[in-house]
């Protein structure tokens, strides 16, 4: 490293969470060439795998919920591709992003225009005591558990619980609760629009496939890949805030530039696992600068190393991020529900 490189590195481990920006507002540019062969090597594997899930029936239907895991992985990826089409970031015209989006969502069971008003709210308030609700995973601070009666808190528990956290709130969220636009019901027709559009749409394109391949064989091909696509999506949106080392702040002290870089992890994963969630684990990247280009954030950490250990959270430690369920503001920090009833 030369003399120049050291000095940079040294004079960007001192920036602080806004002075970042300019430095990351370089690599906005999308590359319409890369993001197409992108959507290709990311659809046309799932389809094909789809496809042989179909065919595994006529073997084992255990070998097809085998191969219902790799087709779900990509279905995530699909999302993740929706996900960039709704910052702007996928190509450089917008429209070509949301009609982008908008097919993808019939696809990931996801309304995108929807989804996208959710998505840029938590992106605007997280970390946010005082603007807690939409987008996130309900966080309630030590004080607001204790002062629940019994049956509220334990409605809490059930609902921070990894099997409903992870199992049947996913299926929940996706197959149930996105048909309707919840949270948006009164904020105007481009929401009702959205929902019902993909609705319909989604009910076309499996009426297609329950006419040449039957509706039993659907639902038992489509419908696991659909939960471990949805458990999959759940499990990377939790740890990438739900970790030890996060922060949230109320009123004045919260700042949204400090709440991205900080309040979000950076997901190690290895080669693979990266891969397929689309780089979305350099969350604290994405947060800061959510014009970037998932292909584009390594580029990032190869750049500026420092933001590659800042808030590094390995696929070994999330595991433990399951225990963390309440937010204690005299410790700023996440506890356990152990912790909670130890702490005076």
């Amino acid at each position: 490293m030369s003399s120049t490189q050291r000095e940079t590195q040294s004079n960007t481990a001192l920036l602080s969470a806004r002075e970042w920006l300019p430095l990351l507002n370089r690599y906005w540019e999308p590359s319409a060439k890369r993001s197409a062969l992108e959507l290709i090597i990311t659809a046309i594997p799932f389809f094909a795998l789809w496809a042989l899930a179909y065919w595994a029936l006529s073997i084992s239907y255990w070998l097809t919920l085998l191969i219902s895991i790799p087709t779900g992985a990509f279905m995530v990826r699909m999302f993740l591709i929706q996900h960039d089409c709704g910052h702007g970031a996928f190509f450089k015209k917008k429209v070509i992003n949301d009609w982008v989006g908008r097919v993808l969502g019939v696809f990931t069971l996801t309304p995108y225009y929807v989804w996208r008003r959710a998505h840029a709210t938590h992106h605007a308030s997280s970390g946010n005591l005082d603007r807690r609700g939409i987008g996130d995973i309900d966080t309630l601070t030590l004080k607001e558990y204790r002062d629940l009666p019994p049956m509220g808190r334990l409605g809490y528990r059930l609902y921070r619980h990894p099997l409903v956290l992870f199992g049947l709130g996913p299926a929940y969220n996706f197959l149930l609760r996105q048909r309707l636009p919840l949270g948006f019901m009164r904020s105007g027709w481009r929401y009702w629009l959205s929902a019902m559009g993909t609705n319909i749409a989604m009910i076309v394109l499996a009426g297609l496939l329950i006419y040449f391949v039957g509706l039993g064989p659907f639902i038992l091909v489509h419908l696991p890949v659909a939960i471990v696509a949805a458990s999959i999506g759940v499990w990377l949106f939790y740890v990438q805030h739900q970790f030890e080392g996060t922060v949230w702040a109320r009123g004045d002290a919260w700042k949204v530039q400090d709440a991205a870089l900080y309040g979000s992890s950076h997901y190690d994963l290895p080669g693979v696992l990266r891969w397929f969630t689309a780089n979305i684990g350099i969350h604290h990247v994405h947060h800061l600068c959510s014009r970037i280009p998932y292909y584009r954030l390594r580029q990032v950490l190869r750049d500026y190393p420092e933001l590659a250990t800042l808030k590094r959270l390995t696929l070994w430690q999330s595991l433990s991020c399951v225990n963390l369920g309440l937010w204690d503001e005299n410790q700023q920090k996440l506890i356990s529900f152990a912790e909670a009833r130890t702490t005076a």
